[in-house]
């Protein structure tokens, strides 16, 4: 547990700073509801079970992920573009800005090498393949968000880090200037040129070790002159994303995830249908289902969440961006058409 990738737990004035935030309490960050780790009627066993017996055949896909690869530093920065890396990792490009949010290029999702090792065609893109950025957004600390190995590569390649409290107690460990990142509670505003970024609560938790909720999960809402984006972070569904819609919606593009679910672990993910009402309570024009397609984190065949969703937005109707890995979605172009990819995947 010394290794660095396993970060470090706050401390000093850091911890200080936690210990007066409202939402921390009882030595730890607080849910907005009361959030257990797994659902009534289920236990580790069961999850453990299920795990190394009764695991879903189409878990793993058995041919290769489509995508492409595009030159990011070649899109001329007056476009309004979204790029998708697969899972939770992608780029925005927006009023003139450069972002990339949760980058996870070393295509493993775990401390442990090999143990969680990205679907042949998902790991395409690699650290260098970024442009230099004016923002990188951490929305928590979780090894599939926060990759310890892309983010030391891109140390001097980001101008800004906006992420949760807490977080920059790993940022500091890996080298990285305190100058150069904010850490932010819920409820709190940055303001930048032709950028305002609200932090929202999301429904979580966080840590690297056997230490939970030390530092905080977070959601963004992010908005320029002409348009209002939610980056979702991890959550399972609650009160929050009604009371987040009513405070800033309606949003041209909500980012959700939806993917490594279960019902066990109901409060913290997403279930595929509560991704839509979640987007309906954000008042989204547009829905961006990620946290999928490229990690095997639950037991769930790899295509389920894009399949489900598919299926219950019959009832739903909002449009959904659903593009390959690498493939532009064009923010400003709400009648764009995506391919259903997922079904010439076995």
């Amino acid at each position: 547990m010394k290794n660095p990738i396993y970060g470090r737990l706050p401390e000093g004035k850091r911890l200080d700073r936690i210990m007066k935030s409202p939402n921390y309490g009882k030595g730890q960050f607080q849910n907005l509801s009361n959030t257990p780790a797994l659902a009534e009627g289920h236990s580790y066993l069961e999850v453990l079970y299920q795990y190394f017996f009764k695991k879903d055949k189409r878990r793993l896909p058995a041919s290769v992920i489509p995508s492409i690869k595009p030159d990011l530093r070649k899109f001329e920065l007056k476009e309004d573009i979204l790029v998708w890396f697969g899972h939770s990792s992608y780029y925005i490009q927006l009023a003139g800005k450069r972002m990339l949010v949760d980058p996870v290029f070393s295509g493993n999702a775990s401390p442990l090498r090999g143990t969680n090792k990205a679907f042949p065609g998902a790991d395409i893109f690699h650290s260098e393949d970024i442009p230099d950025l004016d923002i990188l957004f951490l929305t928590h600390d979780h090894y599939d968000h926060l990759d310890y190995k892309t983010v030391v590569q891109l140390k001097d390649r980001a101008k800004l880090i906006i992420t949760g409290l807490g977080v920059g107690e790993h940022l500091e460990l890996w080298g990285f200037d305190p100058s150069k990142f904010i850490e932010l509670d819920w409820n709190e505003e940055y303001r930048s040129e032709n950028f305002i970024i609200n932090t929202t609560p999301a429904r979580h938790f966080s840590g690297r070790g056997f230490t939970r909720n030390k530092s905080l999960w977070l959601s963004f809402v992010l908005e320029t002159p002409n348009m209002k984006l939610f980056l979702g972070g991890d959550s399972g569904y609650d009160t929050h994303f009604a009371e987040i819609g009513k405070k800033f919606g309606p949003f041209d593009l909500a980012i959700l995830e939806d993917g490594q679910y279960d019902v066990k672990w109901k409060y913290i993910h997403l279930l595929p249908e509560e991704v839509l009402k979640a987007a309906r309570d954000l008042h989204a024009k547009r829905l961006f289902p990620i946290h999928n397609s490229k990690f095997a984190m639950s037991n769930h065949a790899w295509d389920d969440p894009l399949r489900k969703i598919t299926v219950a937005n019959n009832n739903y109707h909002i449009p959904l961006v659903t593009p390959i890995i690498g493939e532009p979605v064009y923010l400003k172009n709400g009648q764009q058409q995506f391919k259903k990819w997922w079904e010439d995947v076995r």
